[in-house]
């Protein structure tokens, strides 16, 4: 009302020059914004999208924030959603089910359009079992139910890539190391398998090391097995940086040194790579693609009605000091 006030013009001629509605005079919406100017005043973008139905607001749902890959990946998403002239609601799930099934159901305690999640724990039978008709897009390596939208990059594909890199390098006992490595079941373990396959070289079980978790700890312990290890691996591919992060210091204190007696490759390109000794390769999701994807994705769900799609982004693998 004070914006109306000073400019002499009424509420609605306001709104019309706030939302850039184009039959305005020129004149008057160089009046309305001097007085906005003036006035400092910011638009209720809430407001205003309920006005229209909407809420202006959508959900991005990871397991932790504190983990540099969703870190960087919330950063890309709240830049595209500035963009896309919505505000984006960034909540954690601590990997905790009953937490992502309240995600994935739209229960924030506020009106949302829509919720992309990344998750570690939900199930086929969790989606089947949706109510909420929200526009939702699922994050991860999984292969999700075709009933629900999702975006990924290639992960055997990728995981594949960067095993054949060692290879190309000579190096030919190659472990893996992550969680669940031996079930067979994650997208990046096939890689390494397949990558095996292409270049003739046997899978050696004994090549498989689990880890407890994904963290920097978690690699310092495989590190440390790695080392110990009759005969040893001379290259290592790690499911995530921080494992390959950990896995280097494990090596370091058993005394080797990476690269010269153990390669080692990563998966996620987190910034703490970049400045490591030595540098880690790796691969490096398109963060930005995933971002711009997922979340227009989720808007246009819900504009118009659109059938579930799977999306691809983009990776590379950027090689560094780890590997040689």
């Amino acid at each position: 009302m004070d914006v109306a006030k000073l400019a002499g013009v009424s509420m609605r001629t306001v709104s019309n020059v706030v939302n850039d509605y184009p039959h305005v005079a020129d004149a008057t919406r160089e009046r309305v914004e001097r007085a906005i100017s003036e006035l400092g005043y910011r638009p209720n973008l809430v407001a205003r999208n309920l006005a229209s139905g909407r809420t202006g607001l959508v959900a991005l749902v990871v397991p932790r924030l504190e983990m540099p890959y969703f870190a960087s990946l919330a950063q890309q998403m709240l830049e595209v959603a500035e963009a896309e002239g919505v505000v984006l609601v960034v909540q954690q799930t601590h990997d905790s089910h009953a937490l992502e099934l309240k995600a994935l159901e739209g229960r924030f305690g506020q009106p949302i359009d829509g919720i992309v999640l990344s998750s570690t724990t939900l199930t086929d039978e969790d989606i089947a079992r949706r109510r909420s008709r929200l526009p939702l897009v699922l994050l991860g390596d999984r292969v999700w139910p075709e009933s629900v939208s999702a975006v990924a990059i290639d992960q055997v594909e990728a995981a594949k890539a960067a095993v054949a890199h060692l290879f190309s390098l000579g190096r030919r006992r190659v472990a893996v190391v992550g969680p669940g490595v031996s079930g067979g079941s994650n997208a990046r373990w096939r890689g390494w398998v397949q990558a095996h396959e292409e270049a003739g070289v046997t899978v050696d079980p004994a090549l498989q090391v689990e880890s407890e978790g994904i963290s920097g700890e978690h690699g310092v312990a495989a590190g440390v097995h790695i080392a110990t290890a009759h005969p040893r691996p001379d290259a290592v591919f790690c499911f995530t940086d921080w494992l390959a992060l950990g896995v280097i210091r494990g090596l370091q204190r058993a005394g080797l040194s990476v690269p010269e007696d153990v390669a080692v490759v990563g998966f996620d390109d987190i910034p703490y790579g970049r400045a490591s000794n030595p540098t880690l390769t790796t691969i490096s999701p398109d963060r930005g693609q995933i971002a711009a994807v997922a979340l227009r994705s989720v808007l246009d769900q819900g504009r118009v009605t659109t059938p579930p799609a799977r999306h691809e982004a983009s990776w590379r693998l950027v090689v560094r000091e780890s590997s040689g």
